[in-house]
């Protein structure tokens, strides 16, 4: 939600209060099959209708410490429909009073049976917010989504009902490519459709009361991404809403909007609503197991971003794209490539010969301006592999969990053709194959490429005057494989401040040019898993072990000249240090 109007926010909180009243609640135990409830959603327009709940019975302790209610739904479109995608955490009501939110289904049912939601449980599942912890590896953001829950009854599974996911702006083939990951997560990615209305900011606060959709809009602007749901429960300002988790990622902030249904669309497999964002509302502030809770009037910081494709070539030409997108630790890296795939598979083919230069900035509070230039160029998957190594970096800066450090806006411009611009490493060779303490050795390496394209680097390196005698290694290698070790250190000692974490980003090396590795090996101990090269002996005495293991120990390292290449490949070879 951008630049909302405070006249807005303060009419939208006096009615909050207006409406506010205690609803009651009924408690699961006091639950029984037979009793005949009645819920709520939105069938056409915005308009909340009631359909029957006949209660079955309950899953008690279905998943840990939770129960599940199961019902047969009856009326409106039910009998053609089942159970709806969008219905999740549409309230059922018995005698007035709350029981829960329908949340599961059986997927290809023959009746609209369903599982709901305790709403003990969805009340209970609002903790104070807390700061989720970091993932394990930032660099992998597109396998970071959860499973969505699944309970085995009989031969059939009860599992979360599919969240509508809505995009609009995007390319059939990037839906697709990313749809494994999103079903997984029980996401149903819907392309265009009516899913991209843009919602606006109207002059007086609508209401918004259980049983209405709700739209969580992720990305809005050229490119849009929607996921729709019901309302279960509004408190005052508070919302709860889906009867599952959306995400599972805690603590979050994410706008939604009110939401309308065009129409219905009834399916063997799943049927679903189509619907359509009207009027912003307020942000999800928690996504949990058993629901997603948010604040009426709350506005959500976005993070805007730009993206510029060029084509090289005849006929060169420039398409931009400009969007606001959701600061999440999760998902916000996935989003990020998924759109970054579609304006390339917009503009440019994505499969064959390409090549891709990238320049990025990202401005970060707390760390000021970080560039990360880079080159790809691959037969098949360049564009894959242009998008997941963007959003490398803003995985690393959102799960930093740094106080200040938050991301302000990321711009960035792709230059693209349709040449393969990489190079093999061919061979490597010295100019010497002695040398010694003071002397100069310079290191060539030969890169071939197609249409019998030769290019060659060096590099000199000077022998530090006492150096010790012996085999010195030189390791022609590339980017990625010079950038492990700091990969490796990411993981095992993350960051300890956003200095360092800018460090570390600034410090990750290009495709764009060969890297000289110059190392030897060297007596070590190893302590606690550690090694600790060329240790004093004093050092090994107090420890009372014997430094015979060797390790690779890494002197200094070189850069060679870049070019519009992709350089690939690693050889070493060794030079000897004579007296």
């Amino acid at each position: 939600m951008v630049n909302v109007p405070r006249c807005y926010l303060i009419g939208l909180a006096l009615l909050c209060a207006a409406q506010a009243q205690t609803t009651r609640i009924l408690p699961l135990k006091e639950v029984r099959a037979g009793m005949v409830a009645t819920g709520r959603t939105v069938f056409a327009g915005g308009r909340v209708e009631e359909f029957r709940c006949e209660i079955l019975g309950v899953l008690e302790n279905a998943g840990p410490k939770q129960s599940i209610i199961l019902a047969r739904l009856s009326g409106g479109p039910l009998a053609q429909t089942g159970v709806l995608q969008g219905m999740s955490g549409s309230p059922v009501y018995y005698e007035g009073r709350l029981l829960g939110a329908v949340a599961l289904s059986f997927p290809f049912s023959k009746e609209p049976v369903a599982g709901i939601r305790p709403i003990e449980e969805m009340l209970a599942n609002d903790p104070a917010p807390r700061r989720a912890a970091r993932l394990q590896d930032p660099f992998q953001p597109a396998s970071a989504l959860p499973a969505r829950q699944e309970l085995q009854v009989g031969p059939s599974k009860l599992v979360e009902i599919s969240t509508p996911f809505w995009l609009t702006g995007f390319t059939r083939a990037a839906v697709e490519y990313f749809a494994p990951a999103l079903r997984a997560a029980g996401l149903e990615p819907v392309q265009g459709v009516s899913g991209g209305g843009r919602p606006v900011t109207p002059a007086a606060p609508p209401k918004l009361e259980p049983g209405a959709m709700i739209s969580v809009q992720l990305i809005t602007g050229d490119m849009a991404v929607g996921a729709d749901g019901t309302v279960t429960h509004v408190d005052g300002r508070k919302v709860y809403a889906f009867g599952h988790r959306f995400l599972a990622t805690g603590d979050t902030e994410m706008p939604f909007a009110r939401a309308e249904v065009l129409t219905l669309l009834p399916s063997i497999n799943s049927s679903f609503k189509i619907s359509t964002p009207r009027e912003w509302m307020g942000s999800i502030t928690q996504d949990r197991n058993t629901a997603i809770a948010g604040e009426l009037g709350r506005q959500a910081n976005l993070l805007p971003v730009a993206v510029k494709v060029r084509s090289r070539g005849p006929g060169a030409r420039v398409w931009s794209y400009r969007m606001n997108m959701v600061q999440d630790r999760l998902f916000t890296p996935l989003l990020l490539q998924m759109a970054i795939f579609s304006a390339i598979d917009a503009t440019e083919r994505t499969t064959g010969l390409s090549t891709i230069v990238l320049h990025g900035r990202m401005q970060v509070a707390g760390a000021g301006t970080i560039p990360f230039d880079n080159l790809y160029s691959a037969e098949m998957g360049a564009p894959q592999q242009a998008a997941a190594a963007i959003a490398a970096p803003v995985a690393a800066v959102l799960q930093s969990g740094f106080e200040g450090m938050a991301m302000q806006s990321l711009d960035l411009d792709l230059e693209i053709s349709d040449q393969k611009g990489q190079l093999q490493l061919d061979g490597v060779w010295p100019s010497r194959r002695e040398v010694r303490p003071g002397e100069e050795v310079e290191i060539t390496a030969l890169y071939t490429g197609d249409r019998g394209v030769e290019m060659t680097r060096k590099a000199k390196y000077r022998v530090p005057v006492g150096a010790p005698t012996g085999p010195l290694y030189f390791t022609v290698t590339d980017g990625p494989n010079s950038n492990l070790a700091e990969y490796r250190q990411f993981l095992l000692a993350p960051p300890r401040s956003p200095e360092q974490l800018k460090g570390f980003l600034l410090g990750l090396r290009p495709n764009d040019r060969p890297y000289v590795r110059v190392w030897r090996t060297q007596p070590t101990l190893q302590v606690q898993g550690e090694n600790l090269p060329a240790p004093p002996s004093s050092m090994a005495a107090v420890l009372g072990k014997t430094a015979s293991q060797q390790a690779n120990s890494l002197v200094e390292e070189l850069r060679m000249a870049p070019a519009a290449y992709l350089f690939s490949g690693s050889k070493t070879i060794q030079v000897e240090v004579k007296e």
